[in-house]
């Protein structure tokens, strides 16, 4: 996931990012009626062919423009929405989706086939101003050969993480500036509600927990379950990243592993959820609207598993063994309403700010 998602680890173990990458500069999108311009966090990706597929039926050229973390390429979307970089935004999620709302980034589009995306998916019903993309759950994994070495029972819940056992042992990423970092903090406030969260983080703190600024960091230099964390020699056993981290590091294991050398700990799990939408002054909403139309298709919800370890949201679409076997959802993941999360997010992560880096 994520925004993150996996892909920033998959290109850290050899794997190239099959994209058609560009650059725009803020044009009102795509000045050529046959091109679209994608804007997307850094984490977008799609196979080669797929895109190829896309561009052969609809006669659309795709550029993308990918725009840092989540967190920052819907900011650096808002900042541009009157004369906005391209024509679609695939990204923002569901812990930022009231911020991209309110500020009117989004123009009202009904992708077709959206009747296919499972109804535990769908928002904003009234207007369709996103689209359902994926979703994946942050949580916490495990590093199995440390624990096997020090004869300790990883952690399961969050309980567990503020335990003495665990001291010094969890690395998180930053609130403010991380998409699974903030999907973390939610999940806490959904487990101890409003108030309880702070109490918990205080814990969280005075046990040690390590805050670096986001999830490439965290996973692929501090954690040291990682093929990455290896190679830095990372020394936190513990990070907060997908359910799905299990079987990338299988599937892109060189030598590929027999099982996968992380686990999940799934009393841990907060549900995300990624969003496209056709921006607001595209240059080229009907080319945009026929990308999100792709987005939603078969193959390229098949297609997302291998190359973003996101689960698709229509029904009907297949994944990976690999993702059956080693990176299986969260059965009963703490998920937070949109509307809950718009009236608290900025207050929580500036008071979880105060409370955990100063």
């Amino acid at each position: 996931m994520h925004t993150k998602t996996f892909v920033a680890a998959a290109v850290g173990l050899g794997l190239i990012t099959l994209s058609a990458c560009g650059s725009s500069a803020g044009s009102g999108g795509s000045a050529d009626s046959r091109t679209v311009t994608l804007v997307s966090h850094d984490s977008w990706a799609v196979s080669k062919n797929v895109l190829a597929d896309f561009e052969k039926q609809s006669g659309y050229k795709v550029k993308v423009l990918k725009s840092g973390d989540a967190g920052q390429a819907v900011n650096k979307a808002i900042l541009t929405k009157d004369n906005p970089q391209g024509d679609v935004f695939f990204g923002v999620d569901n812990t930022l989706l009231s911020r991209a709302l309110d500020n009117g980034l989004f123009q009202s589009y009904e992708a077709k086939g959206a009747d296919r995306i499972q109804a535990q998916y769908r928002v904003d019903q009234a207007r369709h101003r996103v689209t359902p993309i994926d979703s994946g759950d942050i949580c916490v994994n495990y590093d199995k050969a440390y624990f096997s070495k020090h004869k300790l029972a990883p952690p399961q819940t969050l309980d567990d993480l503020v335990k003495p056992a665990y001291k010094n042992l969890l690395v998180t990423e930053n609130a403010s500036t991380s998409s699974p970092g903030l999907g973390f903090l939610l999940g806490t406030a959904a487990k101890y509600g409003d108030t309880g969260w702070q109490g918990y983080w205080k814990k969280l703190k005075a046990n040690g927990v390590k805050v670096v600024d986001g999830w490439e960091q965290a996973y692929n230099e501090e954690f040291s379950g990682s093929a990455g964390g290896k190679k830095a020699k990372a020394d936190r056993p513990l990070v907060v990243s997908y359910a799905s981290s299990p079987p990338a590091e299988v599937i892109y294991g060189d030598p590929k592993p027999k099982t996968a050398p992380i686990g999940t700990s799934y009393g841990t799990c907060f549900r995300q959820i990624e969003y496209a939408g056709l921006l607001s002054n595209a240059g080229n909403t009907k080319g945009g609207k026929a990308f999100i139309d792709f987005l939603v298709g078969k193959e390229f919800q098949e297609d997302m598993p291998l190359n973003m370890f996101v689960y698709p949201v229509i029904e009907g679409a297949k994944v990976p063994p690999e993702f059956v076997k080693y990176g299986q959802p969260a059965k009963d993941p703490e998920t937070m309403a949109p509307t809950k999360i718009a009236a608290n997010r900025d207050q929580w992560v500036k008071s979880w700010t105060s409370l955990v880096l100063k």
